[in-house]
């Protein structure tokens, strides 16, 4: 059973599903990593506290590609991520080689991890990964800075990391698009902190919390959403809401390229292959961080009107 990239003949309702059904599983393969034991041990080898493996791995490891750029640069492409803590993460690790150790240990840990906590995802992730290379090399680089920068990286020799990688990419050009439509829509990174928590239903900003927003950073968005008539006593209104909404669906709209152009059987088999054992990284994720953690992996119902999903 393989996977061949094939250019689909159009686009439509079914391309948008595919899209935002397999969004889900491309989070879920890349995510779990952020909070794995076995990734916050080697952080902790390479110098940093156990209390901020998690947030300053986090940001090192994912943000190597934009090292050398700056922390202003990487505050752009992470969108919702604190910037003091990204500032944090640059001044204590002083340049680009400080962020690639953090690379290189999470790459270690991701081919232990899968092989010991998901081991149904190693065999999909080395036979897709040559047809994923192909659909990555052909997306388009405009506006997608992370994704572009995490392209300049050296490709892995193993199949499996080489497979994780192709997903990532796929992850990162999503993520891309995503914050471009949210910048479109004028939106801040607190305001959209704000809506995306309450959109999720999950308890107050927490959401804004756990991406590091100070409570001064949190008052403003709310200030500022309640100016635009999206949010009026602390809590969003239906409009903020069909905001998100409509954030969500464009995202999933807009990123169905790279499933066209892996073609439509490949990208059902896709979801196939990879739900089962992402459902057990998703598990992961919930006893290593908790069950509101990568809210990207969740399943939600969409948000039709005023009452709430």
């Amino acid at each position: 059973m393989g996977f061949e990239p094939h250019v689909g003949p159009g686009t439509g309702g079914k391309w948008y599903e595919i899209s935002r059904r397999n969004a889900r599983s491309v989070q879920t393969t890349v995510g779990w990593i952020f909070w794995d034991p076995g990734a916050l041990a080697r952080y902790e080898q390479l110098g940093l506290e156990s209390v901020l493996a998690g947030p300053i791995g986090y940001i090192a490891s994912r943000g190597a590609p934009f090292a050398p750029a700056g922390p202003d640069a990487l505050i752009a492409a992470f969108g919702s991520i604190s910037p003091a803590g990204i500032r944090f993460t640059f001044d204590l690790l002083k340049g680009p080689d400080g962020f690639r150790a953090f690379w290189d240990a999470r790459d270690e840990a991701i081919e232990e991890g899968l092989r010991r906590h998901a081991p149904g995802i190693v065999d999909p992730l080395c036979e897709i990964g040559p047809a994923l290379w192909s659909v990555v090399d052909q997306l388009p680089l405009l506006g997608r800075t992370l994704f572009g920068a995490t392209l300049s990286m050296p490709r892995p020799d193993s199949p499996l990391l080489s497979g994780w990688h192709a997903v990532n990419l796929l992850r990162e050009w999503r993520g891309d698009t995503h914050w471009a439509l949210v910048a479109a829509a004028g939106l801040t990174s607190s305001e959209i902190s704000i809506l995306h928590n309450e959109w999720l239903c999950y308890e107050d900003d927490w959401l804004s919390k756990s991406r590091g927003h100070t409570g001064e950073e949190i008052d403003e968005g709310w200030e500022s959403l309640t100016h635009k008539g999206l949010a009026a006593d602390r809590r969003v209104l239906p409009e903020g809401l069909r905001l998100r909404q409509r954030i969500e669906d464009l995202t999933d709209e807009r990123t169905a390229l790279p499933w066209q152009l892996l073609g439509e059987h490949a990208a059902h088999e896709f979801a196939q292959r990879f739900e089962p054992p992402c459902e057990l990284l998703l598990s992961r994720v919930d006893e290593t961080a908790g069950v509101r953690y990568q809210p990207a992996s969740r399943q939600r119902a969409r948000y039709e009107d005023g009452t709430g999903a």
